[in-house]
């Protein structure tokens, strides 16, 4: 008899194991759009861009906390393959991660995913002057969708059909960079190589309460770029942040801080402007350092978190952008109190800076 209990409750695990174990799918999407041109010397890139983009998952059932929190999603790795259809801009290759999150009984699926792209036809000098949008071979990717999808239509195929919106961009990096953003219509099919697991969140579970006291962060985000002058040189970088947030629940914290501002790169573009252009007053001795105001909103997934943030520059002599910026990016904590970061700093559409940051929360 204990022999027999013993192998039931082997049975039991396996079974268990079986049930809320990550299960495998593939999607093929087809794609079709318009660029869309945000500043007036981009007109000449508008096109009709055609691609394709195939999108490994991983389907989540209940294993970790994460999964039931937000409604089973999905993670995992993607390639794209985009040609603009115009000459200047060449075609784009890039990978990365992502993320499906569900909606309405998972007939509504939104796409989150961030990699690196490869760009067939960046400026050149003699050969392509007209790319304002690619300053470099190697950019930044940011994808953006939301589909309707049915899976398991026949067997294990289906369908998805929506819109999917990119951005390249190398971060200004290397000028020029008015990066490149997309529109596109998406139709595609989906592969689910489990047995058509059924999901079911355990009522058993003890609910944890993920709110908070206040956090004190101290960041350091640094990289290098270049002043909007081509060729001017690249420059490093280093943004200090200080901010405090509050977590309120599982999913959400808010944020309202400070950062000082040293991008090397205005010492000489402030150089260039008082020399090139006598008629702005730009005194060469102004001081480059910028100082900003910021609030922001952090969306905890595992240990992963996602992160915007808007600012105000309450300190800068040298005028050269719009006085609000913008940052969008991740964090992975390796502890409650460590963390490093990947962000992209920008002014409305036009980026500033890709930021790799390391921060601690106490």
């Amino acid at each position: 008899m204990r022999r027999f209990s013993f192998i039931l409750f082997l049975f039991s695990l396996t079974i268990f194991g079986q049930k809320n174990s990550d299960t495998n799918a593939l999607e093929v999407s087809f794609l079709h759009g318009n660029v869309i041109p945000h500043t007036k010397d981009l007109y000449h890139l508008q096109g009709h861009p055609d691609g394709l983009m195939l999108s490994f998952i991983k389907q989540t059932h209940g294993k970790d906390e994460w999964h039931s929190a937000y409604n089973f999603p999905d993670y995992g790795v993607y390639l794209e393959y985009q040609n603009f259809n115009n000459d200047f801009l060449g075609k784009v290759y890039a990978a990365g991660v992502l993320y499906n999150f569900y909606f309405f009984n998972r007939s509504l699926e939104l796409k989150v995913a961030q990699g690196v792209g490869y760009a067939t036809n960046p400026y050149d000098k003699i050969e392509n002057s007209k790319n304002k949008a690619f300053g470099s071979t190697l950019m930044a990717n940011t994808i953006f969708g939301l589909f309707y999808k049915k899976e398991h239509l026949i067997d294990k195929l289906g369908l998805q059909a929506g819109f999917l919106f990119t951005h390249f961009s190398n971060g200004r990096t290397k000028s020029p960079n008015s990066g490149i953003n997309s529109f596109l219509v998406n139709v595609g099919v989906n592969y689910d190589f489990s047995n058509n697991i059924t999901r079911t969140i355990d009522t058993a579970a003890v609910k944890k309460d993920f709110s908070e006291p206040l956090k004190y962060n101290f960041v350091l985000r640094s990289g290098y770029n270049e002043s909007p002058v081509i060729g001017s040189g690249q420059y490093p970088f280093y943004h200090a942040s200080f901010f405090v947030d509050k977590r309120f629940n599982r999913k959400s914290a808010l944020q309202l801080g400070t950062e000082l501002f040293l991008t090397n790169s205005f010492k000489d573009y402030i150089k260039y402007k008082a020399n090139a252009y006598p008629e702005l007053n730009i005194d060469p001795n102004t001081d480059h350092k910028r100082v900003g105001l910021f609030m922001g909103y952090e969306l905890f997934v595992n240990k992963i978190s996602l992160e915007a943030q808007v600012g105000y520059y309450v300190y800068r002599p040298f005028v050269n952008d719009i006085a609000l910026y913008d940052r969008v990016g991740f964090k992975y904590h390796f502890t409650p109190k460590i963390y490093t970061s990947f962000s992209v700093k920008t002014h409305m559409f036009l980026a500033e800076a890709l930021e790799f940051g390391v921060g601690v929360r106490l």
